[in-house]
């Protein structure tokens, strides 16, 4: 039988021995341990997020204060910790180590390196929570970000401090471009933006409640594609537990805001809030916080806001450096209009909408051109893609139409046979295969190739093959053309010409 009289004992010790201790201000005691979120008393002077610590190294962040305790969620394990265990506070804010070693390192949200490699040198701290930088200090979004993804850069363009989410349902590729826009970035990287004017981009890669096996794919895309140089990955997957999958998002932001600091370019993944927002909620539900619709928390809309609300693009006089958030959502039989999704969708400045039917129907990336925006639109786009994609959305609308209308009619008056003709060449030179990035001068050659009509005489089904051996055409015999390109200027009239000059030299050899 325990005796409590040895108890208040034990606990008059404990607390006697951390008196001493100058740096402890409070200690609580700990009333009950569930599902490891700890409930304590006595911690009367602690503050919301922060950091506090346990009997044998265990720590944990305070999520809920009430008039008489406080809540903790434990990062990590803590099944140890019962009833009567001392808490101390630790006057921190959770914060994460950040240095240029993590450049090429896969590491836990709280910094611990998870690729087997060596230790990490401390950097400095950065808080995971921060409030987002004022209007004052910003800057409208007028740099793009370049995906290689044509449909992409043509239609929806990407800004350095634009908020992009890509939406979708489950395994129509939605990682595939986050991904890919990452691997794109190698080029721009390796030459220091030499030739394009475009500055480097430091990556962060930020895996949330996935399989380990499909984080490891992806890290080996990456390695693949010598993309981890610049590249940070940080992991909270399935198996690790929810407090780490809801802080894995405000790291990627950290780390991001330490690159930021010193006037760089940074490029951050969230993959993905939805399943980030299943974590928030089921560590409310513990937290016995009431549950609203679809049984998340009044404050899920916050939870995703003040993480976003991180992105910029900062003037000059603050460094003039910028954070893009490529956040993804994961949808249900295409329901774009359920809570997390339209939550999502008012944070960020467009979305890029992957449909499933386009996706069985071969098109990849099956991108819906009606769902899908760009709110920052031709600011981030050079002037060079602006000149060849300017009527290719409308085009693709108008396609769509009248693909749908033709299917009740075979009678088609030639100018409708046309517009169709020309709206499945379109549609066809927008298909890319996973993980093949095109360079800028590429992209536009395709896309001007094939709106000023140089493509009517060439069968769709060889489309593919005609615009890949273009490519490998182009890159040997007009060299010159590619490097003008690559400066992101309007063509001008020679090199319009030049343009003229190549493909009607290809369909020569081609046909």
């Amino acid at each position: 039988m325990i005796n409590s009289e040895d108890i208040l004992q034990q606990l008059e010790k404990k607390l006697s021995s951390l008196s001493s201790d100058p740096k402890v201000q409070n200690i609580g005691v700990v009333e009950r341990n569930t599902d490891g979120v700890i409930r304590a008393s006595g911690l009367s002077r602690a503050t919301m997020g922060e950091r506090v610590e346990f009997d044998g190294n265990t720590s944990g962040v305070i999520l809920d204060l009430d008039e008489d305790s406080v809540s903790i969620i434990l990062l990590g394990g803590g099944d140890e910790i019962k009833e009567g265990d001392l808490v101390k506070r630790t006057g921190e804010m959770l914060s994460i180590s950040v240095s240029e070693d993590l450049l090429g390192r896969v590491i836990g949200p709280l910094g611990d390196p998870q690729d087997g490699r060596t230790r990490i040198k401390k950097g400095k701290q950065m808080p995971l929570e921060k409030i987002a930088a004022g209007v004052v200090e910003r800057e409208p979004v007028n740099t793009p970000i370049k995906t290689g993804i044509k449909a992409i850069d043509a239609m929806f363009p990407i800004g350095r401090g634009q908020r992009e989410l890509i939406i979708g349902d489950r395994g129509l590729g939605k990682t595939a471009i986050a991904i890919d826009t990452i691997i794109n970035q190698k080029s721009y990287n390796k030459n220091k933006g030499k030739s394009t004017g475009l500055r480097p981009v430091v990556c962060i890669y930020v895996a949330i409640g996935q399989k380990r096996s499909n984080i490891t794919r992806i890290i080996g895309k990456l390695e693949e594609n010598e993309a981890m140089e610049y590249t940070i990955v940080v992991s909270a997957s399935a198996s690790d537990p929810a407090a780490l999958q809801y802080l894995a998002p405000y790291s990627g932001a950290a780390i991001a805001e330490y690159f930021l600091e010193k006037g760089q370019d940074v490029l951050v993944v969230y993959d993905d809030l939805t399943k980030h927002a299943w974590a928030y909620r089921q560590i409310s539900l513990v937290l016995k916080r009431p549950a609203g619709r679809e049984a998340y928390p009044g404050d899920v809309f916050y939870l995703h806001s003040r993480l976003l609300e991180r992105a910029v693009k900062l003037n000059a006089k603050n460094g003039g450096g910028s954070i893009t958030a490529l956040p993804v959502i994961e949808t249900q039989a295409n329901d774009i209009s359920a809570y997390i999704p339209t939550n999502v969708i008012s944070i960020t400045d467009g979305q890029i909408y992957l449909q499933s039917d386009l996706f069985n129907g071969g098109v990849r990336p099956a991108i819906n051109i009606g769902t899908s925006v760009s709110r920052v639109g031709g600011s981030a786009q050079t002037s060079a893609m602006k000149s060849v994609s300017g009527k290719m959305k409308l085009e693709l609308a108008q396609f769509a139409e009248l693909a749908a209308f033709s299917q009740f009619g075979s009678d088609l008056d030639p100018a409708t046979a046309s517009a169709l003709e020309r709206g499945k060449r379109t549609q066809e030179i927008l298909k890319q295969g996973q993980y093949q990035p095109l360079p800028e001068p590429l992209e536009i050659l395709s896309i001007w190739a094939v709106t000023n009509g140089h493509l009517d005489d060439i069968p769709v089904d060889r489309i593919g093959k005609f615009e890949k051996e273009y490519h490998q055409y182009i890159t040997r015999n007009y060299s010159k053309l590619i490097s003008i390109l690559s400066a992101g200027e309007k063509p001008s009239e020679t090199v319009l010409k030049e343009m003229e000059k190549s493909v009607t030299g290809f369909k020569k050899v081609f046909k």
